[in-house]
Parts: C-alpha cells; structure tokens; sequence
C-alpha cells in the first residue's frame, strides 16, 4: 500500500484537493476555519500549512505529529 504524501510547501487548498482528510486533520488541530463555506477557495489558495500554524499559533511538531499519525509522509522541500 502507498504511502501518503503531504507536501508543507504547497497551499492548502492544493493539499484538500489532493487529499480530502487533510481538511478533517487540520480541523481537528485548531484550523477550524478550513470547515467554512469558501475559506478554502479563498484564503487556502494562499495559505500553505506552516503560515497558517504560525498565524494560529499551532506548533507545527504538533502538525507534523499528527499527519505521521495518520500515515503521511511529510515533505517539505523548498524550491
């Protein structure tokens, strides 16, 4: 079985229209903005996950953490 990718430097709106459960774990971590009509058409186009983790105050360990969890593979590469 395939691991599950998510990659840090894309937008979160990229990473929910990959993988919809990305919208249900970050929910579940304090981005309960994710869940509303339109948030994620919008703000989420520019938001990638660690921006929004600092501007909500969320450890990204805490993050990384919980997508590990869940069977992810985390990348972060920055180009």
């Amino acid at each position: 079985m395939p691991e599950k990718k998510i990659d840090l430097t894309k937008s979160v709106y990229e990473l929910c229209q990959q993988d919809p459960a990305v919208a249900e774990i970050l929910a579940e971590l304090g981005f309960a903005e994710i869940t509303k009509p339109g948030m994620l058409q919008t703000v989420g186009r520019l938001m990638t996950i660690p921006k929004g983790a600092a501007m909500r105050h969320i450890d990204l360990t805490r993050v990384r953490q919980a997508f590990a969890a869940r069977g992810y593979e985390i990348s972060e590469e920055d180009n």
